[in-house]
């Protein structure tokens, strides 16, 4: 036991008045890890004093066996069930949280087989643990190994049957990958095929265990797709990097951007071909940007929603239609909503009734125009084996614009001339 524990398990167990203050005094981790070490007389002595959510928080830091052992203290039932509970849902609503990198990513991906162990006990005393384990589960775990309630790394079971009963646990850690919950998806498929780790220990915002994820386990929910393919997968696999070369970005951009000032060109000529009606009804150069605006935040929505579900696998081009058809639904009523606004502000404005009604036509036509254009052509790129995070912008901002502006200046010439 580390001098700092051993003073703590003193002063607890004989200052019997000030023993909550000293307890509280204490970060979580080490909490936990002194608690470990009370006498069960003072453990339950604790256990009466301790709030549900603080006995919770100190069972989080503990593995099963050890939060069991601790659980079997608390006396009174009904208070027992409620830690229980509470425990529970806050462990299951994390690994909820971190298996949305894949919509069919269940609990059982997460390990829970595992023993979190003070780093200073010796390899006879984690022998007889693992022992008590395996009598109990009928399975030998994984050994995570602690200082002070902070997770320091593993110890494989080969190296606790090699090395000398007396010497410490802390001695024989080896490091281990780690992530917490709370990570982005492609942060979380990155480190499973960037590493060569066989598991990622994942871990609570305060550093606590919340389970175990074996490499191959995830690669079996992908398919068994290579490393490469599984990079690509996530989105991942050519997009530009920050603190690439300037080289590199010119290289990456250029060829788009050409291609964007052509389809900007493609803008201009509509305009163009609708000089007479501008000419005779100028107010219309107001509405032209709101169009195009509103077009292109609209086609945002709808590409941020597509290109997620490409990167988590739950859409392709060929079982897209219910969802293009949803989204264009859904384009077609805030058309009618944000095109009722204008209508209403452009009528007020303006004095002219038909025209806030062929800017609320046109503001429909285009957010219907961005649904579609928002979600198929990420698609589409993706069939093409383009990167769409990259390379459908141009596109849909083409079509966003392109198309608004002529059911803007189309309207007003067959309406209002």
């Amino acid at each position: 036991m580390a001098k700092g524990e051993s003073d703590y398990v003193k002063r607890l167990t004989y200052n019997t008045h000030g023993r909550m203050d000293i307890l509280r005094e204490m970060g979580v981790p080490a909490r936990s890890a002194v608690f470990e070490k009370l006498s069960p007389y003072v453990q339950q002595s604790i256990l009466k004093q301790l709030s549900i959510h603080e006995i919770v928080e100190m069972l989080d830091h503990m593995d099963m066996q050890q939060a069991q052992h601790i659980l079997a203290r608390i006396t009174n039932a009904k208070r027992r069930d409620k830690v229980v509970q509470r425990l529970k849902g806050d462990v299951k609503e994390k690994i909820d949280y971190f298996l949305r990198f894949h919509p069919k990513a269940t609990l059982s991906l997460i390990n829970f087989n595992y023993l979190f162990l003070d780093g200073n006990i010796t390899i006879k005393r984690a022998s007889e643990i693992i022992g008590e384990h395996y009598e109990e589960t009928a399975h030998y775990p994984e050994v995570l190994v602690h200082n002070n309630g902070e997770l320091i790394g593993e110890v494989s079971l080969s190296v606790i049957v090699r090395e000398r009963n007396t010497v410490l646990l802390k001695k024989c850690v080896t490091p281990v990958q780690t992530m917490t919950y709370q990570s982005e998806v492609n942060e979380i498929i990155d480190n499973i095929v960037s590493t060569n780790s066989k598991k990622i220990i994942i871990l609570d915002h305060d550093t606590s265990v919340l389970g175990i994820v074996y490499a191959e386990a995830v690669r079996t929910l992908f398919g068994h797709l290579p490393a490469e393919s599984l990079y690509d997968y996530a989105g991942v696999l050519d997009t530009e990097r920050p603190f690439d070369a300037v080289g590199r970005k010119v290289r990456n951009r250029y060829k788009w951007l050409i291609l964007n000032l052509a389809t900007c060109f493609l803008a201009g000529s509509v305009v163009l071909a609708f000089q007479g009606t501008l000419d005779k009804l100028t107010i219309l150069s107001v509405y032209i940007p709101i169009i195009a605006g509103m077009g292109g935040n609209a086609a945002t929505q709808s590409f941020a929603i597509m290109v997620r579900g490409i990167t988590l696998g739950t859409i392709s081009l060929q079982n897209a239609m219910p969802a293009i058809w949803r989204e264009l639904m859904a384009g077609f009523i805030n058309g009618i909503i944000i095109g009722g606004i204008v209508a209403i502000v452009s009528s007020l404005w303006n004095g002219e009734p038909i025209l806030g009604l062929v800017v609320a036509l046109a503001l429909i036509g285009a957010h219907i125009v961005a649904a579609v254009a928002g979600s198929l052509v990420p698609l589409v790129m993706k069939q093409l084996g383009n990167d769409p995070a990259a390379t459908s912008t141009i596109f849909i901002t083409t079509a966003t614009d392109v198309l608004g502006i002529f059911f803007l200046l189309g309207l007003a010439t067959l309406i209002m001339l």
